[in-house]
């Protein structure tokens, strides 16, 4: 069996980070793809995957991603995984400038990538698609709002995708971390290190990054008649969204 190919978004840090390493220590070709150059030559330099700098929020960068990554050779699989929170303010408090740029990342980003490597994806003859989407987007809670809305646009498009595709050989996957410690991920919702510490205050082991990508690795490897449709994934100190296990001291 030739190698496989995969086109990693959001992999500049964190969980698409992690997802590059792993996918590379599977054997697979990773394109890396996301906004900061340095980054990404920085991972490129430890993996060996090929990067691509672009915007999943540009029609223009994402259509020349797909035909540099096509021109690359065939395309196996899509983890749309770009994407971030901002603020956690009410409903009634909404800044909606904020609301629609996690609409536009979480939920436009995948679709934009969804219809520029969708042809690949089929002519592969064994294509899968992962979206990374969030516990939030199956439960809401206070102060999640935008991205609550957004995640559950994601959960949304996934589960349509899934139906629309049904005969072709592509699988749709979606994977719904809860608590994820990673580097940027509530530092860059909440503004600062301090508030970020906050969130993960008391619970004992939080996810990590890496045991995101350790989910993606395992629906990816699956024989591909066995698709995992949805695949959610918490810490064990979180039961719910609103039920967080903290211990002093820790």
């Amino acid at each position: 069996m030739s190698t496989l190919r995969a086109v990693v978004t959001g992999a500049s840090s964190g969980i698409g980070a992690a997802t590059v390493r792993r996918l590379r220590q599977e054997g697979w070709d990773v394109v890396a793809v996301a906004r900061r150059e340095d980054r990404l030559e920085e991972l490129a330099a430890e993996t060996g995957a090929e990067v691509v700098v672009a915007d999943m929020t540009s029609d223009a960068d994402v259509a020349r991603m797909a035909e540099q990554v096509v021109a690359g050779g065939p395309v196996n699989a899509l983890v749309a995984n770009a994407g971030f929170a901002l603020r956690t303010d009410s409903v009634a408090e909404a800044d909606v400038e904020g609301w629609r740029q996690m609409f536009d990342i979480n939920v436009l980003g995948v679709v934009r990538c969804v219809k520029a490597l969708l042809p690949a994806l089929v002519e592969s003859g064994r294509g899968d698609i992962v979206v990374m989407s969030s516990t939030a987007g199956h439960q809401a809670y206070e102060g999640g709002g935008g991205y609550v809305a957004a995640k559950h646009g994601s959960h949304s498009t996934a589960a349509t995708l899934r139906l629309e595709l049904a005969g072709q050989p592509v699988r749709v996957i979606e994977i719904a971390p809860g608590m994820v410690a990673t580097e940027e991920f509530s530092r860059k919702r909440l503004g600062s290190q301090e508030k970020a510490d906050k969130v993960y205050e008391g619970v004992e082991t939080p996810l990590t990054a890496e045991d995101c990508a350790d989910a993606v690795v395992y629906t990816l490897t699956r024989p591909h008649h066995f698709n995992v449709d949805l695949m959610v994934i918490r810490p064990i100190a979180q039961a719910a969204q609103h039920k967080v296990a903290r211990h002093q001291g820790l």
